[in-house]
C-alpha cells in the first residue's frame, strides 16, 4: 500500500470498527489444538491431507479446517498468491487500477476462463463486512493488509480470517512469506514454495546480468504532499535490496515505524543515492516540480542523471506497488534497464520509460 495519491484510502482502512454478525466463528485463539501454525513446520502434503492447519498472524490464531472453496481477499494484494496456486477468489478488495475483478493485467491469464472475482470497494471504512458476508466465504484473507482488532472479529464472525503477520508492520509483509501463508491457508505449501521460488529465480537472474547493482545505493520515494520516502519494511524497497542495492543508513531512523513518511526539507539528503526510484502522478510535471526544488535540484542524484521515474497510474506502476509473486516478473523486465542506465556513471545516458 503505498500513500502517494492512494495513502488517504489506506489510512482510512484502518479508521473504524464494523458491526459484529452472529454465526460461529471458526478462528481460536493462541491455545489451538492443532500441530501446525504459520511459523512452525507446516505439513508438506498437498489438499485435503494439509488440513486442519492452523496459521498464527496479529490477533491470535486460525484454524481452517478443510480445504477452503470461496475465497474472499480483504489484503491488498493476495489475490495474487491464490491466483498464483491455481484457485480464482470469488471476492477480492479494490486497491489501485481499477480493473476488472481488482486482478491486474500481470495476473489475467490465472483466470484460466473463470468467472471474475466479486469487487469489493473500499468505502473508507475497513472491509464491507455485509458485502462479504453475501458472497458466502469459507476462508477471509488478509495478509497484505492492517485490519483493526474489531474488523478481524467482525469478519470472523462469519468465516476463518487469514490476518496480517504480527511480525511485521501493518502492509509490511514480505510477498514471499504472504505467498507462503496463503499456500497453507489453502492446503498447498508445496506449490507455494514453487511459485516463490521461481519469481525469486527472476530476480536473481537480473541482479546476476547487473553486479553494478551490488553495493550501490537506491531509495524508492513519491513526491506525496512534498517527498514521501518509502522505509525497508515497504516491499517496493525490499525488491531494490533483492537486486543488490543497499538502502539509505538511518532511514528508519528518519521515517519512524511505519512503511514510509513525508521528510523535511533538512533530510533531503537521504535523496541523494546512487538511484532513487520516483512514483510520479505525472512523470513530466512531478519532475519539474522536484527539479525546481531548491532543496533537491543541486542534489548529485538530480545534476548525475540517477533518477528513475515510474509512472504511477500505468499498469507499470500499478504492478510495482503490488509487490506480488505474479507482479514482480512484469516489473523486474521494466524497472531493471531503467536501473541500469541510472547507476551506470554517465549522466547523458537517458533512463527511457518503458511502453507500459
Amino acid at each position: 500500500m503505498f500513500r502517494s495519491r492512494r495513502a488517504p484510502r489506506l489510512a482510512a482502512a484502518l479508521a473504524s470498527a464494523l458491526l459484529l454478525l452472529t454465526a460461529a466463528t471458526a478462528c481460536g485463539g493462541d491455545d489451538s489444538d492443532s500441530g501446525s501454525s504459520g511459523s512452525g513446520t507446516e505439513a508438506s502434503a498437498s489438499g485435503e491431507s494439509a488440513f486442519p492447519v492452523t496459521i498464527d498472524h496479529k490477533y491470535g490464531s486460525t484454524t481452517i479446517e478443510s480445504e477452503p472453496k470461496r475465497i474472499v481477499t480483504v489484503g491488498l494484494t493476495d489475490q495474487d498468491a491464490v491466483l498464483a496456486l491455481g484457485k480464482v477468489p470469488v471476492g477480492t478488495t479494490e486497491w489501485l487500477g481499477g480493473y476488472p475483478g481488482a486482478i491486474g493485467p500481470w495476473a489475467e491469464e490465472k483466470l484460466g476462463g473463470a468467472e471474475l472475482p466479486t469487487v469489493l470497494k473500499d468505502t473508507g471504512t475497513g472491509p464491507q463486512v455485509e458485502r462479504i458476508a453475501a458472497l458466502k466465504p469459507d476462508l477471509i484473507l488478509a495478509v497484505y493488509g492492517g485490519l483493526t482488532k474489531e474488523q478481524y472479529e467482525s469478519l470472523s464472525a462469519f468465516a476463518p480470517v487469514v490476518a496480517q503477520p504480527k511480525e511485521y508492520n501493518d502492509y509490511g509483509v514480505p510477498w514471499q512469506e504472504l505467498t507462503e501463508r496463503v499456500g497453507r491457508a489453502l492446503g498447498k505449501p508445496d506449490q507455494a514454495a514453487d511459485v516463490v521460488r521461481k519469481t525469486e529465480d527472476t530476480i536473481e537472474a537480473a541482479a546476476a546480468e547487473h553486479p553494478e547493482f551490488k553495493g550501490a545505493t537506491a531509495l524508492m520515494a513519491t513526491p506525496y504532499e512534498g517527498m514521501f520516502v518509502f522505509g525497508t519494511q515497504d516491499a517496493r524497497s525490499r525488491l531494490l535490496t533483492d537486486l543488490g542495492f543497499s538502502l539509505p543508513q538511518g532511514l528508519d531512523k528518519a521515517i519512524g515505524d511505519q512503511f514510509g513518511a513525508n521528510i523535511s526539507k533538512e533530510r533531503t539528503d537521504l535523496l541523494d543515492q546512487d538511484a532513487i526510484v520516483w512514483f510520479a502522478g505525472d512523470v513530466t510535471k512531478d519532475a519539474a516540480k522536484l527539479h525546481a526544488d531548491a532543496s533537491y535540484q543541486d542534489l548529485g542524484v538530480v545534476k548525475e542523471a540517477r533518477e528513475v521515474f515510474v509512472a504511477e497510474s500505468s499498469d507499470y506502476g500499478h504492478a510495482t506497488s503490488f509487490v506480488s509473486v505474479l507482479s514482480l516478473p512484469y516489473v523486474v523486465e521494466r524497472l531493471v534497464p531503467q536501473l541500469a542506465a541510472a547507476v551506470d556513471g554517465k549522466p547523458a545516458t537517458e533512463v527511457e520509460q518503458p511502453a507500459a
